[in-house]
């Protein structure tokens, strides 16, 4: 990732493992098998695209005028497009960094002064001011909201391949 991630995800990832919240918000997590939940590899996936929309003319966000700044992913919302990235900022520690919601398919971001975990409380709990999440509801079935399923759940993995692989079974 190039980055030291924040106390709260790791602890999240070492707890649970990549997962799904809310039925809809993938928590990534490094080394999984699969390179759609891999948060290494869609560092740089994402650092990629986001460099081509840059180039290519879309505006870059003001948070990241400033020298040194960047966007490390750490989950995104299935079937959206929804990326949920950190503001990386240089001489701010982890534990203070923004979590930036981007639209996924245009330029719009919603930036939450908060790290991942109350992010995620947050969604789970109905109790969020995020514009992309309020709908949830309608878009979720309301049992779901609530079930948290791993990630070697989500791609079929037994305990035992899950844990001979180095995947998390949690």
């Amino acid at each position: 990732m190039g980055i030291a991630p924040p106390a709260d995800y790791k602890q999240l990832v070492r707890t649970h493992g990549g997962r799904l919240f809310a039925g809809v918000l993938h928590l990534l997590e490094p080394g999984c098998p699969d390179a759609t939940y891999d948060v290494v590899a869609r560092t740089t996936e994402r650092a990629e695209i986001l460099a081509e929309l840059w180039a290519g003319g879309e505006e870059r966000p003001p948070e990241l005028l400033e020298g040194g700044t960047r966007l490390a992913p750490w989950g995104y919302a299935e079937g959206s497009g929804r990326f949920l990235y950190w503001l990386v900022r240089p001489g701010v520690e982890p534990e203070e960094w923004t979590v930036i919601l981007n639209e996924g398919r245009g330029p719009l971001r919603e930036a939450y002064p908060v790290s991942c975990s109350p992010f995620l409380h947050d969604v789970v709990a109905g109790t969020t001011t995020s514009s992309y999440s309020t709908d949830l509801d309608d878009v979720v079935d309301p049992e779901d909201r609530t079930r948290f399923a791993p990630n070697s759940q989500i791609l079929g993995q037994s305990k035992q391949t899950t844990e001979t692989t180095g995947g998390s079974s949690r």
